[in-house]
């Protein structure tokens, strides 16, 4: 029973009220005698404390003078029962595994009773109940490997479902060797998933197979800007992987072997215009193999390679260079005034190091001495382009370059390349393109590109795939 009581008893109470009484240090006028009360009693009549009371009506814990409530236990649950407040997560099984217990679980995955996609969700089960991989291998049987190839490929298998992937096509991985196809999947976002699983199942792909098409798909769109990049079609797998085995015939030594490649690039391609560009390809690496003299633009003189030098600056580089340059920058979107405003070299002393140039300026860049652009470096100036996919023959990567150009020479040849202004902007455009267009006199004639520092070129993370 719980009644309150009040902490401060009256006069008749036993506890003598000596111990209650406040003495005022001095006497108060009237009012204020008033409002002292007046509060006093105010605060009285807030001020409670509990007293729990047992059965004979007796308090419990100390009687009055005890205003703390004893600790009450949270109550309890009837037994196999949870506590209401909590509202556990859903289960992860399957209905026809929650009946079981733990010996009965165990017993399934040793047993294998059932598909391998059915009983996978009984390996996270064990996980959250504080099981560990050796434990479970221990009991079952499935090494750490297996249990985590089952359990991705069961996450690759739903977003299969999710993405309506064709019911008659799921059987094909209802046997034991699904796990290892769908694992290799488990990069790609769920359509791309969706569209590997279709092409390893018309083309009766092994887990190597889907692994090499599972990162041709995932590598693609870094590829951009890549020669011939453009004739293949992205949402397409054949054409992916295509285009890896193209790109993979470039990077042969042999020409027997770039052709080897580019016969499995026609044997995956999809789309008319990958397979036209595969057959381009596939007749100059046949050529060159025969020991015929090849021209590269023969191919495609948009994507051939430049007639000037295309240098990517090492970490250091400048700082070790014996001799050192310093250019003005101008940005492509400036245009060919601010271009043909940079300053112009006036006079060096090459002992001390000391430049002197005719304005002034806020954008310098520094570069090792090459030869060619120290032998004209009073007209040189440097094009800071955004993009380098802008460039005519299109083989950097997405990347700031620097174009250092020659504004001293400005004629129009066809075998050179060119700084030009197109709608307020300079672009790079070949000698040719520009003759068939009858311009006669660019901005300046570019006589290096240079690419930025990268630490890894051209390399995929080993930790993305393990």
């Amino acid at each position: 029973m719980l009644s309150l009581s009040h902490p401060h008893p009256h006069a008749d109470s036993t506890t003598p009220a000596r111990h209650h009484r406040r003495i005022l240090p001095s006497p108060l006028p009237h009012h204020h005698h008033h409002h002292i009360l007046r509060r006093r009693r105010r605060f009285a009549n807030l001020t409670t404390s509990a007293v729990i009371l047992g059965p004979d009506g007796n308090p419990i814990g100390g009687g009055p003078r005890d205003h703390k409530l004893p600790f009450a236990p949270p109550p309890t649950a009837p037994p196999d029962q949870l506590y209401q407040p909590f509202h556990p997560p859903p289960s992860p099984l399957p209905e026809k595994y929650r009946a079981l217990d733990l010996a009965e679980r165990l017993a399934v995955l040793r047993d294998r009773l059932g598909l391998w996609y059915e009983y996978a969700p009984l390996v996270s089960a064990l996980s959250r109940e504080g099981f560990t991989p050796s434990s479970i291998e221990e009991a079952t049987g499935i090494s750490g490997v297996e249990q985590n190839r089952i359990v991705v490929a069961s996450q690759v298998r739903d977003s299969l479902l999710s993405e309506n992937f064709p019911d008659e096509m799921l059987p094909y991985f209802d046997s034991y060797g699904g796990p290892e196809l769908l694992y290799e999947l488990r990069f790609l976002n769920a359509r791309q998933r969706a569209d590997a699983a279709r092409n390893a199942i018309d083309r009766r792909l092994e887990p190597r197979g889907v692994r090499e098409l599972a990162r041709s798909m995932k590598d693609f769109p870094r590829r951009r800007g890549d020669d011939g990049w453009g004739e293949f079609d992205r949402d397409s797998p054949g054409d992916c992987l295509a285009f890896a085995r193209f790109r993979q015939s470039r990077e042969q030594i042999d020409p027997e072997d770039a052709v080897a490649e580019l016969e499995r690039a026609m044997q995956v391609v999809e789309t008319d215009a990958a397979r036209a560009r595969v057959e381009v390809e596939m007749e100059r690496a046949r050529r060159k193999a025969a020991g015929e003299e090849i021209d590269d633009e023969e191919a495609s003189p948009e994507l051939a390679r430049p007639d000037v030098p295309v240098v990517r600056l090492m970490y250091g580089e400048v700082a070790e260079a014996t001799t050192v340059l310093l250019l003005p920058v101008v940005r492509e979107t400036e245009g060919v005034e601010a271009m043909t405003a940079a300053p112009r070299r006036t006079k060096t002393d090459v002992d001390l190091g000391l430049v002197e140039v005719d304005k002034g300026w806020t954008r310098w860049a520094v570069v090792p001495g090459w030869g060619p652009v120290a032998e004209v470096a009073g007209e040189v100036v440097v094009i800071e382009l955004a993009d380098g996919r802008t460039l005519p023959w299109r083989s950097a990567e997405e990347e700031r370059v620097l174009v250092v150009a020659n504004r001293g020479r400005r004629e129009v040849v066809e075998s050179g390349i060119y700084v030009v202004e197109k709608e307020g902007r300079l672009v790079v455009e070949r000698g040719r393109k520009l003759a068939e267009q009858g311009v006669a006199e660019a901005a300046a004639e570019v006589l290096i590109v240079v690419r930025q520092p990268k630490d890894e070129d051209d390399m995929i993370s080993d930790d993305e795939w393990d």
